[in-house]
């Protein structure tokens, strides 16, 4: 009866657990933008930003001033039709829809408007 219990518990094991799909996205890492302006749409007064993307479609958010942190918040990714689409649940900000080009200064993620969103630090 106890092998049996134990043949029982290992099968249902083993089933049970499903491989974790390994996401490889170009977009995962750390990017980073200079502020020229040292405001933005949503009255923050930052110079830098910092995205760090990670491989389960989250990410966190840094906001520098003279090279402290003066706001951050988690953020949620997704990848559709050629565009990377952050969200900030949480927040009042609106999504950011995003497409990656190569260009001679490295990586950058370009906003849908045109301008630059950050570039892609090693």
């Amino acid at each position: 009866m106890k092998l049996l219990l134990n043949c029982l518990l290992l099968t249902i094991f083993f089933t049970s657990c499903s491989k974790i799909e390994e996401n490889n996205d170009p977009i995962i890492g750390i990017w980073k933008h200079t502020v020229k302006t040292a405001t933005n749409t949503n009255k923050m007064v930052i110079d830098n930003e910092e995205y760090i993307f990670n491989d389960v479609y989250l990410g966190r958010f840094h906001g520098y001033k003279d090279g402290q942190i003066v706001f951050l918040t988690d953020f949620k990714w997704t990848y559709e039709n050629g565009h990377y689409i952050v969200s900030y649940p949480g927040t009042d900000f609106p999504n950011d829809v995003l497409e990656m080009k190569e260009t001679e200064e490295g990586t950058m993620l370009i906003r849908a408007q045109g301008n630059i969103f950050a570039l892609k630090t090693n």
